[in-house]
């Protein structure tokens, strides 16, 4: 007996190729007691290309700056990850506290004073934090990592923070993911890296400034006040941003908690999403 065979027609699987800028929330900054503390490291940085199957949903998240310190001697707040579809940015490492290390994270956060180590970056993300000696005046910190350059160890004077990056994916080139900059006693506080980076602060005037939202900038250090003083807290990191660019015969279609943008340009379409409500959004192409 012969038996008929019918052929089964393959599905026709189209795939996307997107090029990506996926950057992680900033790392905060610490405060110390009437001293210098860390500033905040950068979010995570990482750019590049990748395949993705047309029609199938893809992970979409945007990471939240860690918070600054609040209380007289703490470490800030780490940054939140950023996500687009095997892409994985970690958040930003926060400032240490007095004698505390900074975080380890996309960029590391700035060691508070005194003999205390910077955190450690991500391999291919970001940069180190820098350390802080036990030198004494002005009892200045170190800033935290940034995407282009790691933080410069503090040796009685604040350090900046770490330089961010230059991208020109949206056609126009930018800079982002700045580490925070460390806090001092007296004397130069440390600015923050550029692609925003926040400023530390000086005790008993000035604020610590938060890092630049969507840039994944770093915050900058804060000081305790002491003898009735006003606390300064250190400044929140920024919020990262996950920039997508794939050919303008495609759409982009987005679950509800995604906040974007998306612009048509030479023959690209160019998305850039500000916001995700949740950690389980989803973007699909096609």
């Amino acid at each position: 007996m012969i038996l008929a065979t019918k052929a089964c027609a393959r599905p026709h699987v189209v795939e996307v190729a997107v090029e990506y800028l996926v950057i992680a929330g900033g790392g905060g900054g610490g405060t110390a007691f009437g001293l210098g503390s860390g500033g905040g490291g950068a979010g995570g940085y990482l750019t590049g290309s990748v395949n993705v199957t047309a029609g199938v949903s893809n992970s979409l998240k945007v990471g939240g700056g860690g918070a600054g310190s609040v209380v007289s001697n703490g470490n800030g707040s780490p940054g939140a990850t950023s996500i687009f579809a095997t892409i994985t940015s970690d958040g930003g490492g926060y400032g240490g506290q007095y004698n505390g290390n900074g975080g380890n994270g996309g960029s590391g956060g700035g060691g508070g004073y005194t003999g205390s180590t910077g955190g450690t970056a991500t391999a291919s993300q970001g940069n180190d934090g820098g350390d802080t000696s036990t030198s004494g005046t002005p009892y200045g910190a170190s800033g935290g990592g940034g995407a282009g350059a790691a933080a410069t160890n503090a040796n009685g004077a604040a350090t900046n923070g770490g330089n961010g990056l230059a991208s020109s994916i949206t056609g126009t080139s930018v800079t982002r993911a700045g580490g925070g900059g460390g806090s001092t006693n007296t004397g130069t506080v440390g600015s923050g890296g550029t692609g925003g980076g926040g400023d530390g602060a000086r005790y008993n005037s000035g604020i610590a400034i938060a890092g630049s939202v969507n840039t994944g900038g770093g915050g900058g250090g804060g000081c305790d006040g002491t003898a009735g003083s006003p606390l300064t807290p250190g400044g929140n990191g920024g919020a990262g941003v996950v920039i997508l660019k794939f050919a303008d015969t495609f759409s982009a279609a987005f679950s509800a908690g995604v906040t974007q943008s998306t612009v048509t340009s030479g023959g690209f379409k160019i998305v850039t999403v500000t916001a995700t409500s949740t950690s389980s959004e989803t973007v699909t192409i096609s």
